[in-house]
């Protein structure tokens, strides 16, 4: 059974960081983009963050673009995502989804992810 789970969210001040953490089970997703979203309340799914299987090109939107950095470790049998946080804005406040895409070896952007996690709640106080 493959599972994406998330960890690492909280309650942070505005200004602070956090770091997210996603481990990927069940399959490997070393040759797989791997993508983070989040979902406020009453608000739409919206993409975060995504880097392909190398590590060599990463995508922000534009609304974290300079303060949030995705990295990944992609060990023998396992593959970790991160999302590196800083500078938090009560606007950042959602619930983080990591993602993996099953097409090996596909681009950064246009993904078509087939796997979620359950989410981690991040928020951010004023």
């Amino acid at each position: 059974q493959v599972q994406l789970v998330e960890s690492g969210g909280g309650l942070v001040q505005a200004g602070g960081s956090l770091r997210l953490s996603c481990a990927a089970s069940g399959r490997t997703f070393s040759r797989n983009t791997m993508g983070w979203f989040r979902q406020a309340p009453g608000k739409e799914r919206e993409f975060v963050a995504a880097i392909t299987w190398s590590g060599d090109s990463t995508y922000y939107a534009d609304s974290v673009k300079g303060r949030f950095t995705i990295s990944r470790d992609n060990a023998k049998n396992t593959v970790t995502v991160y999302l590196q946080m800083n500078s938090l804005k009560p606007e950042d406040t959602a619930l983080y989804y990591c993602a993996g895409d099953t097409r090996d070896f596909g681009p950064v952007t246009n993904v078509n992810y087939d796997y979620w996690g359950q989410g981690t709640q991040v928020t951010v106080s004023s």
